[in-house]
């Protein structure tokens, strides 16, 4: 046994972050990736491995790369692959997930939080990995009004939409495979781009919110007092609070965590200290674009017949986060306390929004095109 750790969701956001973090922490990593119609799943991670270089400023070692699917048996790994997954492997870290709100036609979000979770179950029984990593999300709660506890899970709540419902459902199921050593449970809440650099892949939640006021906040012409003025009611009082962690964070917390034998076995609510509130983020804004205007109105009903033209673009785009307006659960972090008190979560503060709208309007809201990396093997090849 070689003691690799297999890690599904590889090219997701948290994953790339988890490759780059496993191997700084000097573990030995093997990944699944997917192939798309234009890259190998092996081009895939060498553009991420190469974009870590770029960053870092340092090489990194590669991991083994798998070729694969959690969507389906034997997570599309063929023969060689499944015996040299038993033969080196002793951890797996599941990160897969699809964010999908609402079942679509191909099934998810069920198809992946479910159905690959199962799967992945499968493949650990037939290699004999014991020790289980998997990360879940602290919504998992649902719309629980109390102190959601790191130790409990099904209470009977009910859930915004099925995204949190088959998460609680993967969970349950990862808890009920006997056959494991350990199962130890990451429970991050929104996640957020990069604190340092404003990094993200991905443009939903927060960046949704930032985007559109990138977009809409310009075409407004400066008055004489040279500033912006953009009026939009929102529904909310802009003091809620908003459960929302960095994604470097979350991965150096994942991994020191993961390099923590003590700590195995069990569940961490990877939730901030300060939570993040509506009226920051606009704040942010008004420094940001030099601008004003919004106007909280709590639970006033706004009529989409007297929109203005700002909240005829602003409000219909924000609507997917309707169910998530009223104030977010308290999550108990007693665990994360006791074995990563010494990684503060950073407070997501003006400097930090700034540096999320700035990536974003450099990234053209991820319309910029990616270079891909040249690869000279075929890091499959490399299997030992």
């Amino acid at each position: 046994m070689s003691d690799y750790v297999l890690l599904t969701g590889s090219t997701g956001s948290l994953g790339r972050y988890l490759i780059r973090d496993l191997l700084l922490a000097g573990r030995r990593v093997a990944v699944l990736a997917r192939a798309t119609r234009k890259e190998t799943a092996a081009e895939r991670i060498e553009t991420i491995m190469q974009m870590w270089e770029a960053v870092l400023g340092q090489p990194l070692s590669r991991p083994i790369c798998l070729e694969g699917d959690i969507g389906a048996d034997g997570l599309g790994l063929d023969d060689g692959s499944r015996c040299w997954v038993a033969d080196h492997c002793s951890t797996m870290l599941h990160s897969a997930a699809s964010l999908k709100f609402h079942t679509d036609a191909s099934g998810e979000p069920y198809r992946s939080n479910l159905g690959g979770t199962k799967n992945v179950l499968a493949l650990c029984r037939e290699a004999e990995i014991r020790d289980l990593h998997y990360v879940s999300t602290a919504y998992v709660c649902g719309l629980r009004g109390d102190v959601a506890g790191e130790d409990e899970l099904d209470v009977g709540q009910e859930f915004r939409n099925d995204y949190e419902h088959s998460k609680l459902e993967a969970e349950t199921l990862v808890r009920q495979a006997r056959f494991l050593d350990h199962v130890t449970v990451y429970r991050p809440a929104v996640i957020a781009g990069d604190s340092n650099t404003g990094y993200t892949n991905t443009y939903h939640g927060l960046y949704r919110y930032l985007r559109l006021m990138a977009i809409l906040v310009p075409q407004q012409d400066f008055d004489a007092d040279g500033r912006r003025y953009t009026p939009i009611r929102l529904p909310m009082t802009g003091d809620e609070r908003r459960n929302v962690v960095p994604i470097d964070w979350v991965s150096e917390v994942i991994t020191h965590l993961l390099q923590t034998p003590a700590a195995h076995g069990r569940t961490f609510n990877l939730a901030p200290e300060k939570c993040l509130t509506p009226r920051e983020i606009i704040d942010a804004g008004y420094s940001y674009f030099n601008s004003t205007g919004v106007e909280f109105v709590g639970d006033e009903v706004i009529d989409p017949a007297t929109f203005n033209r700002f909240e005829s673009k602003f409000l219909p785009s924000i609507g997917i986060y309707d169910d998530y307006k009223a104030t977010d659960p308290t999550f108990d972090c007693a665990n994360l306390r006791q074995f990563a008190a010494q990684l503060p979560c950073p407070e997501i503060d003006e400097p930090i929004l700034h540096r999320y709208i700035r990536f974003g309007e450099d990234d053209l809201w991820g319309k910029r095109r990616q270079r891909a990396a040249v690869t000279g093997f075929e890091t499959a090849d490399a299997l030992p």
